[in-house]
């Protein structure tokens, strides 16, 4: 079974070509070439996996099987939208898990490092935006305990795309809750 652990900064090769293709495969179909290609351009890249895995305003976890990265989360910290109230919020930046490990506790196991992390860095509230047309994983946020308390834009390429902003405490998180 593939386990969770905080990234390393050997994963960043690895890391920029799983999360390259978990965001295509999750979003290719609904989208257009042109526009998930700059997107990704500018998102993905052994370079820019590397900067964020050694950023202390971001943390990085992964999740392997022992030869390759199947899923993987980063918590970013710092100020959140309005809507969001908390006086030391995380943003979950993303959460993703390679399409073959949907449905094996991939993505809990992620969720449970994510907000462990936010436990011990003081966070009381944890938030993120999700694409509003994307039930799979408003259903699963929602399964969390994360409610919906405003949007924002997300800009793909040059389409500008609206996220639901979803939130919860943090401090009522107990693994699996």
């Amino acid at each position: 079974m593939p386990t969770a652990r905080r990234a390393a900064p050997t994963d960043a090769a690895r890391l920029a070509a799983l999360a390259e293709r978990t965001f295509r495969a999750a979003f290719g179909c609904s989208n257009t070439r042109e526009n998930m290609d700059a997107h990704c351009a500018g998102a993905y890249g052994e370079t820019i996996q590397a900067s964020e895995i050694a950023n202390p305003g971001i943390e990085t976890f992964v999740c392997d099987d022992g030869t390759e990265l199947v899923g993987y989360a980063q918590l970013r910290w710092g100020t959140a939208p309005p809507c969001v109230l908390a006086s030391r919020p995380a943003e979950i930046q993303r959460i993703y898990v390679d399409q073959q490990w949907h449905g094996k506790g991939i993505a809990q196991a992620l969720m449970s490092e994510v907000f462990t992390a936010a436990v011990l860095g003081n966070a009381d509230q944890i938030w993120l935006g999700v694409w509003e047309n994307n039930p799979r994983a408003l259903a699963f946020y929602q399964k969390f305990g994360f409610n919906k308390v405003g949007h924002h834009v997300f800009q793909l390429g040059d389409d500008p795309q609206h996220d639901w902003i979803l939130s919860r405490d943090v401090r009522s998180w107990r693994s699996g809750a």
